[in-house]
Parts: C-alpha cells; structure tokens; sequence
C-alpha cells in the first residue's frame, strides 16, 4: 500500500464519506481525476481500500463484503439500482456553472444542467458505481450554513 502524506486533523472527530466499489482504481481515478481529489492512501489492487482527500473530507473506497464480527448482520454492496438512493454526497461550490463546465469537460456525467430552486442552484452526477452527487451553489446571502 502507497501511502502519501495527509493532513492530520486538529479536531478529535473527522467525517469522512465511505463507498462500497465495484472497481476501487475506477472510482479513485473518478475522484481524484474527473473531481479534483488527492489520492492519499492507495491500494496496488483493483479490490484495496484507497483513501481520497476531496475539499476538505474524505472518499474511503472499498468493496463490499459480508457481514463481519462488529457487523453481523450487515452486507455491503455497490448500488444495485442507480435510480434508487438512500444517501448521497453533497458538494457546496462557490461557481457552479464553472464547475459544471469543468467536471463535464473531465468526464462527469451529469444528470442535467444546473437548475435554480429557492435557496441555491444544484445538479446531480453520478460516479462510476452509479452513486449521486449533488452539486450546489447556495443562493442565500448568509452563505451556505444552517441558520442561527
């Protein structure tokens, strides 16, 4: 495993995004060279976890597997249906119609144009596994933040 130097967070708690991947190269290459993310840890194969460093969180991608001691119940699975979603990843951007361009110049595929509604502008891609992600632009002249 290639490992390259990561920031080390300041705070006691770091969220970071998990996908389960068919092809993890794939999806890091769809991370990092369509979305601009940093490859930071790197699995040699097609089937070992890669972590992605993307704003300012991580991608962790991996395959799937079957339930283990700490989740015994629990399977994990790229996305059968892509039209079906339970989760997704949201990127908040300063322009979206420059990353828009940008991303589909890259080879994103999204699912259309960005689109105006109340508080922000938004759209949608979708990675390799068929995962969505959500592209907006806020709107509101607080920024975009939960109100106070």
């Amino acid at each position: 495993m290639s490992q390259q130097t990561a920031k080390r967070p300041s705070d006691e708690m770091v969220v970071a995004h998990f996908i389960v991947s068919k092809d993890v190269q794939r999806s890091r290459e769809f991370y990092t060279n369509v979305l601009g993310g940093k490859t930071v840890i790197s699995g040699q194969g097609s089937d070992e976890v890669t972590y992605v460093s993307l704003a300012n969180t991580w991608i962790i991608i991996n395959v799937g597997g079957g339930p283990t001691d700490d989740k015994p119940t629990v399977t994990l699975e790229a996305p059968r249906d892509p039209d079906v979603v339970s989760s997704f990843l949201n990127i908040r951007v300063a322009d979206i119609h420059a990353v828009y361009r940008e991303w589909k110049a890259r080879g994103a595929h999204f699912l259309t144009e960005p689109k105006q509604h109340e508080a922000e502008l938004r759209c949608y891609i979708r990675d390799p596994d068929g995962y969505i992600i959500e592209v907006g632009q806020t709107t509101l002249p607080r920024g975009w933040r939960p109100p106070s």
